[in-house]
C-alpha cells in the first residue's frame, strides 16, 4: 500500500469564497493534505512476480465459466494481468477525454477561483494517473490496448461537443465503475503488490474527482427542462456504454494464450461478470435516477452494458 505524501494543513481561507466554490475549496484542501506521486510511490523496479494475479479473479470476464475451470492457475493469472492492463489502457483513453472536457469547461472562467484551481488540480492528477496506468500495463507484460476504431472516433466527437452535465455525468460513470472494482483489487493479497499500490492511489484521488463530478452534474441540471434532460440522458448513456464495453479488449484472450473465439463467446454469456458489473453500479444508478437521467432510451444502453 502506498504511503501518502502529506503537505502542511491549510491555515484557513477567506470567508468570502462564493458558495458555489465550497466543494472545490474542500477538494483543494484534501488534495493539499493527501496526494501521491506514482513515480516514487509505486515499486517500478522489482521484476513482475508471475505468481500473482493482475486483478481479483472474481472480476475476470471468464470467471465462473466452463472455460475458466479448464484453465491452469498460470493461465488464470496471466489472463487477469492482461485484463488489468486492458482496463488501465481504457482508463488512459477516457482520462484524456476527461482532461480536455474539464479544461474546455473552465477556459473562460476566473483562474483564481476555487473551481478553476480545483479543475486544474484534477487535470494534473489525471495526467499522473495516465502515466501510472501506462507504466503499469507495460510492467504487466501487455501491449498498448486501444478501444475499437468506432469507439475512438466517437470519443473524439464526444470530447469536442459534450459540455455541462453531459460531460460531468459521463465522467462520473467512468470513474464510479473503475472505483468499485479497484477497491476490491487494492485489498486483494492475490493481486501483485505494485498493482495494488496503483489501485490505492487511483481510488484515493478519484474519490475527489467523483465528488466534483456529482456536484457539477447536480448544479448544471438545476432548472433544466425535460427536453434537455432527455437529450443529456441519452448522450451520457451512449458514452457510458462504449466506455464500459471497451474495458476488456478482445485481444487479451489471445495474448494470454487462450482460444480467442471461444473466450469471447463464453465471456459474452457470463452471468457472473454481468452481476458484478450491475452490483458495482447500484449507487451510480441511484444518482442518475435522482437526477432524472434514467430515461427509457438511456436505460436500454445501460442494460446492454449490464450496468442495471
Amino acid at each position: 500500500m502506498a504511503s501518502s505524501t502529506v503537505r502542511p494543513t491549510s491555515q484557513g481561507h477567506p470567508a468570502d469564497h462564493p458558495q458555489e466554490d465550497d466543494v472545490a475549496r474542500r477538494l483543494l484542501d484534501s488534495a493539499a493534505e493527501l496526494a501521491y506521486d506514482p513515480a516514487t510511490e509505486v515499486d517500478w523496479d522489482t521484476p513482475l512476480d508471475r505468481d500473482f494475479h493482475g486483478a481479483s479473479p472474481e472480476w475476470c470476464s471468464l470467471y465462473g465459466t466452463a472455460y475458466w475451470q479448464e484453465l491452469t492457475d498460470a493461465q488464470r493469472k496471466e489472463l487477469t494481468r492482461q485484463e488489468a492492463a486492458s482496463v488501465a489502457s481504457t482508463g488512459i483513453w477516457f482520462e484524456m477525454i476527461l482532461q480536455q472536457m474539464v479544461l474546455r469547461d473552465v477556459y473562460m472562467k476566473n483562474p483564481a477561483s476555487d473551481e478553476v484551481q480545483w479543475a486544474l488540480t484534477e487535470i494534473a492528477e489525471e495526467c499522473r494517473h495516465s502515466i501510472m496506468f501506462a507504466r503499469g500495463a507495460q510492467k504487466l507484460g501487455a501491449p498498448a490496448y486501444r478501444p475499437k476504431r468506432f469507439a475512438m472516433e466517437l470519443g473524439r466527437a464526444f470530447k469536442t461537443v459534450a459540455f455541462g452535465e453531459a460531460a460531468y455525468a459521463a465522467i462520473l460513470v467512468a470513474e464510479e465503475v473503475l472505483d468499485v472494482m479497484q477497491r476490491d483489487w487494492m485489498r486483494d493479497e492475490r493481486v501483485v503488490p505494485f498493482v495494488r499500490t496503483i489501485n490505492n492511489i487511483h481510488v484515493v484521488e478519484e474519490s475527489r474527482h467523483m465528488k466534483f463530478a456529482r456536484d457539477q452534474t447536480t448544479k448544471r441540471l438545476s432548472g433544466a427542462g425535460p427536453l434537455r434532460r432527455r437529450i443529456n440522458a441519452f448522450v451520457v448513456a451512449i458514452a457510458s456504454y462504449y466506455i464500459v464495453t471497451s474495458m476488456v479488449n478482445p485481444k487479451v484472450y489471445a495474448n494470454a494464450g487462450l482460444d480467442e473465439k471461444r473466450a469471447l463467446a463464453e465471456a459474452k454469456d457470463n452471468e457472473h461478470h454481468k452481476s458484478m458489473m450491475r452490483s458495482s453500479c447500484s449507487g451510480l444508478m441511484e444518482f442518475l435516477a435522482s437526477s432524472r437521467l434514467l430515461t427509457k432510451p438511456a436505460l436500454a444502453f445501460y442494460k446492454r452494458a449490464h450496468l442495471i
